[in-house]
C-alpha cells in the first residue's frame, strides 16, 4: 500500500508557474505508474498527466500539453508536476494517484492523496 501526500499548491497570477510534489511512502513506489488529476469547482475530476515506472513515456491531457511537465524521482519516492504558463482555467484541486498499469483512466488509479489547491488569478 502506498500513501501519497501532495504539496506545492498556492495562488499564482496567470502566466506564472508552480511545481507540485507528491511524496509517497512505501517501498513499491517505483512499481506504480503515477498520475496527476484535477477537479475544478462544479466539474468532474479529470486526467492531467501520467508517467510510467521508469519516467518514460509520459502522457498529457491536450489542455496542458506543452505547458505542464510530469517527472519522478524514484530514489526520493516523489512525483512532480511542473506547471508553466498557468491560466485561470487551471484553477482546481490537484491530486496524485498511482496504478500498476499504464493508463490515463482515473478509475484504474488508487491510493489517492488529499489534494493541493491551485488558484490562478487573471
Amino acid at each position: 500500500q502506498v500513501q501519497l501526500v501532495e504539496s506545492g499548491g498556492g495562488l499564482v497570477q496567470a502566466g506564472g508557474s508552480l511545481r507540485l510534489s507528491c511524496a509517497a511512502s512505501g517501498r513499491t513506489f517505483s512499481s506504480y505508474v503515477m498520475g496527476w488529476f484535477r477537479q475544478a469547482p462544479g466539474k468532474e475530476r479529470e486526467f492531467v498527466a501520467a508517467i510510467s515506472w521508469s519516467g518514460d513515456p509520459t502522457y498529457y491531457a491536450d489542455s496542458v500539453k506543452g505547458r505542464f511537465t510530469i517527472s519522478r524521482d524514484n530514489a526520493k519516492n516523489t512525483v512532480y508536476l511542473q506547471m508553466n504558463s498557468l491560466k485561470s482555467e487551471d484553477t482546481a484541486v490537484y491530486y496524485c494517484a498511482g496504478t500498476p498499469v499504464v493508463s490515463t483512466n482515473q478509475k484504474l488509479y488508487g491510493n489517492w492523496g488529499q489534494g493541493t489547491q491551485v488558484t490562478v488569478s487573471s
